[in-house]
C-alpha cells in the first residue's frame, strides 16, 4: 500500500526503536521479510527458552482483564464514555511486572501430578513475551463499541429501553459466544468464541505468509520493543507515566464532579441564550459545535479513542470528511433545503420522532410477543429521523459501497498478487522461528467452533422467546460470516482497511424477518460481528507471530480472557441496570445525569429501524427515506471516478490520496459521538501527531504513547472513585457549573407551528 512521504516519515518515526536503529538485522537477505516496514520494525531473533507461562503473567493478566472489563463496562453507560485501551495496560503492566520480579520469592517447588518438574513464582527477569501475553489477556476486557461487549447492547436495550426481561443465562450465553476485544486505535485482538473457529480455518492463509503483514500490529511490536529496551535516561518512562497519571487523576475531579460544564464549553450558547439557531450552531453536544471546546480528557478520547495514537494523515482524512458532512452538507440540507422536513426536528439527535416533531413512543408499538403492533404503528405514523441521523445512514450506505470498489480498483491487483505469492514464496525468518513452537492442533478450533454453534443453537431453540432468532437465522449468519472472513482478512492484512458490513447484515435480516427487533440485532452479532472477531483474532495471531509467542499460549490466554471478561461485563451491566433508576432514559433522568447511554441509544434506534419497523417501512416504498438508497450507487461509483482520474493523470500524486471510504465514513461514530468530540480530537491529534512529532520527535517517540495511557488511566480511576464515594451516596452539587453546557434550545425545532415543551414556537 503506497504512502506519501509524510505518512512514511511518521510511520518510521513511530515504529523504530528509540535509538533509531532498525530491527535486528540477523536474518539473511533470502530469509528476511519481503515487506520493508516489517524489516524495519520486527526483530529477527528469538529466545525460545524465555518463560511465558508464569505466575506473573497469570496474576497481572487476570487482574488487568478484570479491571478493564469492569471499567470499560462501567463507563460505557455515561454520556462521555471513557475507554481504557490495551495501550494503558501495556504501559502500566511494565513497572508492575518488574516489581513482581524484584519481590516474589525465587525458590522452586514441586506440584502433585507433575513428577520431578519444578516450578517457581519468580523464574527470572520480567520479559517481553510475558508482557505481550498480559496485554492480550487484558485486551479481552476491551470490547467492541465503547469498550464493553457488543452483545451487552442487546441486554441493555431489552431491559432499559424496551422494558422487557431477559434471563441471566440467555444473556451470558449470548455474550460469551459473541464477546470480543479490540485495542487502542487499531483492531488487534479478539476474544470472540465463534470467531475462533473461523480464524482457525483461515490461519494458514493470512497469518503465516509473509505478504500478509497486518500493518496495524507493527504499532504494538514497536511499543513493546521500546518499553523493554534498556534506558539510560534521567527521566524514565515509568516516572513520566506516574506523574502524568497523578495529574490526570487529580484534574478529573473538576470536570467529573466540581465543574461538569467544563466538559463542553459552548460560549456561543452563553452569548446568545435566547437564540435557537445560535445554539444549534454553537452547542458541542446537540448542535454543530462551532467554537465549543472541552477541558475533559474523557470527551477527547471517548468515541474516537485517544488522538495521541492515531497518525496525522489519518486524522487529516477524518477531518476533511467530517468538515464536508457537518459544516457543508448539514447546513445546506437543514437550513437551505429543509430536506425531509428537517426543521421539524432537532438538528442533531439520535432519537426517533413523529411527523409532528414529538418523540416517537416506541414501547407503544411493541405487542406482547415483542413484535410490532401494526395498528399502533399506523396510529402513530411513520418514523422520522433528525437530519443528521438520516445523513449518517446515507453516508453509511455510501461508505459500504465505496469501500468495496475502492479496495477492488486501487488494491485489487496488489491483494491478488500477494495472495498468490503467499502460496509460492519461501518461508521468511519469522515463520521459520515460529517452527520452534508446537502449533495449535486444528481439532481445537473445530471442536470450539462446533461447541459454540451447539450452545448458540440451544439459545435459539430453547430460549427463542428471549432472543427471537430462529435456528436457520443462526446458520444464515454463520454462512455470511464464513463467506466474508477470508476476503476481509486479506484486505485488512494487506491494506489495513477493514470494510464495515454491519449495515448489510441489518438490512438483509430486516427484509427477511421484519417486526422482530431482537432477532435483527442477534443476527448482526452472529453474522457481522463473528466475521469481524475472526479478523481481529487473526490479527492478534500475527502479533504473536511477530513477537514469537507460543501459539498454544496465545490461544489459551485469549480463551480464558473471554470467559472472565464476558462474565464481568454482564455482572456490571446487571448491577447498573438494576441499581440506577431510569438508566439510559435521558428524558426521565435528573438534569445532567451522566447515565444517558449514548451508544445504547443508537443501538436501540437501530433495532427499531432495521428490526421492529423494518427497512421497507423506513428506506423502502413504505417509508420516508427511500432516496437514501441511491447513496449505495453514488458510493460505489465515486472511487471508480477517482481511479479513472488517477489513470488519466498518473503524475498527479494527490489524486490517489482521495480515500472516499475514509472521507464518507468519517462521521460513522456520529451519533453517539458529537461535533465536540470530533473537534477536540482533531485539535489534540494535530498538536501531538503533527507539531510535536515534527518539531519534538525525540520527545514524541519516548513519551507520546505513555502520556495517552496515563491520561486514560487517571480519568478512569478518579471516575470510579467519584462514583463510589459520592454518586452512590447521593452527594451532589447544584450550581451554574454543574448544569451542563447551557444549550437547551439546541434541541428545539425551527419549523413554523411545531410545539415542543420548553421551546419557542416559530
Amino acid at each position: 500500500m503506497a504512502k506519501t512521504p509524510d505518512q512514511e516519515e511518521q510511520y518510521r518515526g513511530s515504529k523504530q526503536p528509540e535509538n533509531g536503529s532498525a530491527a535486528d538485522d540477523t536474518a539473511s537477505e533470502e530469509d528476511s521479510s519481503p515487506i520493508e516496514q516489517v524489516r524495519l520494525t520486527v526483530s529477527t531473533t528469538d529466545d525460545p527458552n524465555l518463560p511465558v507461562w508464569t505466575f506473573r503473567m497469570w496474576f497481572l493478566g487476570l487482574l488487568s482483564c478484570a479491571l478493564m472489563s469492569f471499567l470499560n463496562q462501567f463507563f460505557a453507560y455515561r454520556t462521555e464514555p471513557l475507554v481504557i485501551t490495551q495501550i494503558t495496560v501495556q504501559v502500566a503492566s511494565l513497572p508492575a511486572g518488574h516489581f513482581l520480579a524484584r519481590t516474589l520469592p525465587r525458590g522452586k517447588f514441586r506440584l502433585p501430578g507433575f513428577g520431578d518438574r519444578k516450578f517457581s513464582l519468580n523464574p527470572g527477569p520480567f520479559n517481553m513475551k510475558e508482557h505481550v501475553l498480559i496485554s492480550i489477556f487484558a485486551n479481552a476486557g476491551y470490547a467492541f463499541g465503547n469498550g464493553n461487549a457488543y452483545a451487552i447492547g442487546i441486554v441493555n436495550i431489552i431491559k432499559a429501553f424496551y422494558k422487557r426481561n431477559i434471563s441471566f443465562l440467555a444473556s451470558w450465553i449470548l455474550i460469551i459466544t459473541t464477546q470480543r476485544g479490540f485495542s487502542g486505535a487499531n483492531v488487534l485482538s479478539s476474544s470472540q468464541v465463534l470467531g475462533y473457529g473461523w480464524a482457525g480455518l483461515m490461519r494458514k492463509y493470512v497469518v503465516e505468509p509473509a505478504h500478509m503483514w497486518w500493518p496495524s500490529t507493527l504499532v504494538q511490536v514497536s511499543l513493546f520493543r521500546a518499553l523493554h529496551e534498556k534506558e539510560d535516561h534521567r527521566f524514565s518512562r515509568a516516572k513520566f507515566f506516574v506523574i502524568a497519571l497523578i495529574c490526570s487523576f487529580a484534574w478529573y475531579a473538576v470536570p467529573g464532579y466540581l465543574f461538569p460544564t467544563l466538559t463542553s464549553i459552548s460560549w456561543v450558547c452563553w452569548a446568545f441564550s435566547r437564540s435557537v439557531t445560535a445554539q444549534q450552531i454553537g452547542s458541542g453536544m446537540r448542535g454543530l459545535g462551532l467554537g465549543a471546546i472541552t477541558l475533559d480528557w474523557s470527551a477527547v478520547s471517548s468515541f474516537l479513542f485517544s488522538p495521541l495514537v492515531c497518525p496525522f494523515f489519518a486524522i487529516a482524512n477524518v477531518f476533511v470528511g467530517y468538515f464536508i458532512v457537518v459544516y457543508i452538507t448539514m447546513p445546506i440540507a437543514y437550513w437551505g433545503l429543509n430536506v425531509y422536513n428537517a426543521k421539524t426536528f432537532p438538528i442533531f439527535s439520535s432519537h426517533l420522532f413523529t411527523k409532528e416533531g414529538q418523540p416517537y413512543n416506541i414501547t407503544a408499538i411493541v405487542n406482547n410477543k415483542f413484535e410490532i403492533d401494526m395498528n399502533a404503528y399506523q396510529e402513530q405514523g411513520r418514523i422520522n429521523l433528525s437530519m443528521f441521523f438520516a445523513l449518517t445512514y446515507g453516508f453509511g450506505f455510501a461508505t459500504i459501497a465505496a469501500t468495496l470498489t475502492h479496495v477492488a480498483f486501487f488494491y485489487g491487483r496488489e491483494i491478488y498478487d500477494r495472495f498468490r505469492a503467499s502460496y509460492k514464496e519461501k518461508e521468511d525468518i519469522h515463520t521459520k522461528l515460529m517452527k520452534n513452537y508446537e502449533d495449535i492442533p486444528e481439532w481445537w478450533f473445530h471442536f470450539l467452533l462446533g461447541l459454540t454453534v451447539a450452545i448458540s443453537l440451544f439459545l435459539c431453540i430453547f430460549l427463542k422467546d428471549q432472543v427471537q432468532l430462529p435456528w436457520w437465522g443462526l446458520f444464515f449468519a454463520c454462512a455470511m460470516a464464513f463467506l466474508f472472513t477470508l476476503p476481509i482478512s486479506i484486505i485488512t492484512a494487506t491494506t489495513n482497511q477493514t470494510p464495515g458490513l454491519n449495515i448489510i447484515t441489518e438490512y438483509v435480516m430486516g427484509l427477511i424477518l421484519p417486526g422482530k427487533p431482537i432477532a435483527n440485532v442477534c443476527f448482526k452479532v452472529y453474522g457481522y460481528m463473528s466475521m469481524s472477531q475472526a479478523v481481529a483474532f487473526l490479527s492478534d495471531f500475527k502479533l504473536g507471530h511477530y513477537m514469537k509467542i507460543p501459539p498454544k499460549s496465545m490461544f489459551l490466554v485469549q480463551f480464558a480472557g473471554t470467559i472472565v471478561a464476558g462474565t464481568i461485563n454482564l455482572g456490571v451491566a446487571w448491577w447498573l441496570l438494576g441499581s440506577i433508576k431510569n438508566i439510559c432514559q435521558d428524558e426521565l433522568l435528573p438534569p445532567n445525569s451522566p447515565w444517558t447511554c449514548p451508544g445504547d441509544r443508537v443501538f436501540f434506534d437501530a433495532s427499531v429501524i432495521w428490526g421492529l419497523v423494518g427497512p421497507r417501512r423506513i428506506f423502502g416504498s413504505l417509508g420516508n427515506y427511500g432516496a437514501l438508497n441511491w447513496c449505495f450507487l453514488l458510493g460505489a461509483v465515486g472511487p471508480i471516478i477517482v481511479w479513472l482520474f488517477h489513470r488519466a493523470f498518473p503524475n498527479q500524486s494527490w489524486i490517489p490520496l482521495i480515500n472516499l471510504p475514509v472521507l464518507l465514513g468519517a462521521t460513522a461514530n456520529m451519533p453517539p459521538a458529537t461535533p465536540l468530540n470530533y473537534n477536540v480530537w482533531v485539535i489534540v491529534g494535530t498538536i501531538f501527531n503533527f507539531f510535536v512529532f515534527r518539531y519534538r520527535k525525540k520527545w514524541w517517540v519516548r513519551y507520546n504513547y505513555i502520556l495517552s495511557a496515563a491520561l486514560d488511566a487517571g480519568v478512569a480511576f478518579m471516575g470510579v472513585l467519584l462514583y463510589f464515594s459520592l454518586s452512590m451516596e447521593n452527594y451532589s452539587l447544584d450550581w451554574w457549573g454543574t448544569r451542563g453546557e447551557h444549550c437547551d434550545l439546541a434541541t428545539c425545532p425551527t419549523a413554523k407551528g411545531v410545539i415542543v415543551d420548553g421551546c419557542p414556537v416559530f
